[in-house]
């Protein structure tokens, strides 16, 4: 049987998950980390790190939020850039994004399973 409380460090347990640290891939399936209903990433990046790919995922809504640093988000429509700590931005399942960290900095995500309202 699991623990019901877990503890750990995000960097150190994302670091073989490309910084996700909860979500559908952690095993075994009974640890409290092992959801299908979130994913959780912890990245930190240096300055000039960059994803210039158009990426998308088309089953989950994403939200990342600023820890420090300043952090471009560039989407079809406009470009996002993070500068205060908490600063975010949220995007639905299928918007296509590409990112570049503008200095050194660290940012949270979450993606979780996304149906629109009707």
């Amino acid at each position: 049987m699991q623990p019901k409380v877990v503890y750990g460090n995000a960097a150190v347990e994302g670091v073989n998950r490309w910084g996700w640290f909860m979500g559908h891939f952690i095993t075994p399936e009974d640890d409290p980390r092992s959801t299908e209903m979130l994913e959780v990433k912890w990245a930190v990046h240096k300055a000039g790190d960059s994803r210039t790919e158009w990426a998308v995922n088309n089953q989950a809504a994403t939200l990342s939020i600023l820890i420090d640093g300043e952090f471009r988000l560039q989407f079809e429509d406009r470009e996002i850039l993070l500068t205060c700590e908490g600063d975010y931005v949220l995007w639905c399942a299928g918007v296509s994004h590409w990112w570049v960290a503008e200095s050194d900095c660290t940012i949270l995500t979450v993606r979780w399973p996304f149906k629109a309202r009707r």
